[in-house]
């Protein structure tokens, strides 16, 4: 009972946290909405092309706490140091890869087959995401470093207030005032691109204080000694396992934001239908993401100490408690799926009860195949923990690009509704998950050293 008490104590902060990022991107949605059924329709794609981009350079920023965390196990404090702050000097770098992608990369949105008022809210928040991405990686960077360490409470409460303090600033960006009883105060009024600035502002505050609590930390670390590797072989490191990571996340987005274009050319009320479940789908993974963070850090930490053997067992304790977590909150979601609905439903009540009926349906869909995804989650976590990000990555192409992508053509061409549309991600994670699952029970990710 210790052990997973052990694991729970560094999970929790890391779940919760993501739920955090998970309800403040609903309310950024019910905002929107309240706004016109078109923003609902355009945040979708929008959110997803931009992490497309920011996914990539997240993910290679991000493995620097992988190395965090061998080194933490190993004990050497100084080397922890030395990878945060290649962490920090990839942030700056992908940040300024970022300005000509936020400048036209906006154009892509045109392929979803929306409506040229959609796509023109989706361009104007996609473009300031964009341009806000050196504080999500630098954010990235600094919330790795302490995660690494298994400092993931002070993750946690940065990560809570700053989405607090997002939800505070998007009435202010969004709408042209904000009325308080017989009180009115003159806002920005900025419509959707308001919800993506009050999310570029909450990072880059998360960001500061994250950078404050860290100094703190590396002050006392101590001066380098031999076993640590120069600033520049170990970015070399960094990136020869990162980038095998940030492809597995651009293949993931990629595979995910080419069926969202594709939804889109469905209908109107369909694909508001389907942004929403993904809303639902995403509060309910969330969490995962967190055990999958927890499982990557758990993995790193032993195997920085040499030790397998404990690996293998706290990657077994993390899926025990990560999925009992998830089905249960999935239970309980799809029994409340009316109430949860009809929060995003149009008012005029034909077009309510096809929302919802319609909503139920790919609830179904999503119970389904939520379990495996998490499963997959937690196993290609824990690979990458361990370093074995190639396979992650040539597991993600074939199964994105040789399974679901044909699948998702041919729902479309044959059938063109959203439940069969869905229907193929049942499929796609049957057979990723799978795949994750036998590698790791193989075990030749114990052979790959990191530090």
């Amino acid at each position: 009972m210790k052990a997973y008490l052990d694991i729970l104590r560094l999970v929790w902060p890391l779940a919760l946290g993501m739920v955090n990022n998970a309800v403040m991107q609903s309310v950024d949605r019910a905002y929107l909405a309240r706004l016109s059924m078109e923003c609902l329709e355009a945040v979708l794609p929008a959110t997803a092309l931009a992490w497309l981009f920011l996914g990539f350079f997240q993910s290679v920023v991000g493995y620097a706490g992988v190395f965090v965390a061998q080194y933490h196990g190993a004990g050497s404090r100084a080397a922890c140091v030395k990878s945060y702050r290649v962490a920090l000097a990839f942030a700056g770098a992908a940040g300024a890869l970022m300005l000509p992608i936020a400048m036209w990369g906006g154009r892509l949105l045109g392929l979803t087959g929306a409506s040229a008022g959609v796509v023109d809210l989706a361009e104007g928040y996609f473009r300031v995401a964009a341009f806000g991405g050196v504080f999500v990686f630098g954010h990235i960077a600094a919330s790795s470093f302490f995660t690494g360490m298994g400092r993931t409470r002070i993750v946690f409460w940065v990560n809570l207030a700053g989405n607090l303090l997002n939800i505070l600033l998007d009435p202010l960006f969004i709408f042209g005032e904000l009325s308080c009883g017989e009180f009115s105060i003159p806002c920005l009024g900025l419509g959707m691109k308001g919800a993506a600035y009050a999310t570029v502002i909450s990072q880059a505050v998360q960001l500061a204080a994250l950078a404050i609590a860290a100094r703190r930390v590396t002050r006392t670390a101590g001066r380098d000694d031999a076993d640590v590797p120069s600033a520049w072989n170990l970015a070399k490191r960094v990136l020869r396992f990162g980038l095998a990571s940030g492809g597995y996340e651009v293949l993931n987005m990629l595979s995910f934001t080419i069926f969202v274009f594709v939804t889109g050319g469905v209908g109107g009320l369909e694909l508001a239908v389907s942004n929403t479940c993904f809303t639902v789908n995403f509060l309910l993974f969330a969490p995962m993401i967190g055990f999958s963070v927890g499982a990557q850090t758990l993995v790193g930490q032993a195997m920085g100490r040499g030790d397998p053997a404990e690996a293998a067992l706290a990657v077994r304790r993390t899926m025990i408690l990560g999925l009992a977590f998830v089905a249960t909150l999935a239970t309980v979601v799809l029994l409340l799926h009316r109430p949860i609905l009809s929060f995003y439903a149009p008012s005029d009540p034909a077009a309510r009860s096809q929302f919802i009926s319609l909503g139920f349906r790919l609830m179904t869909l999503m119970f389904t195949w939520l379990l495996l995804d998490s499963a997959d989650m937690i196993y290609s976590g824990a690979l990458k923990g361990a370093g074995d990000t190639r396979f992650v990555f040539w597991w993600m192409l074939v199964c994105s690009f040789a399974i679901w992508m044909p699948l998702v053509f041919m729902a479309r061409q044959f059938f063109n509704t959203m439940p069969a549309l869905w229907a193929t991600m049942v499929a796609y994670v049957v057979v990723i998950c799978a795949g994750s699952a036998i590698r790791w029970r193989r075990g030749r990710w114990k052979t790959h050293r990191l530090v």
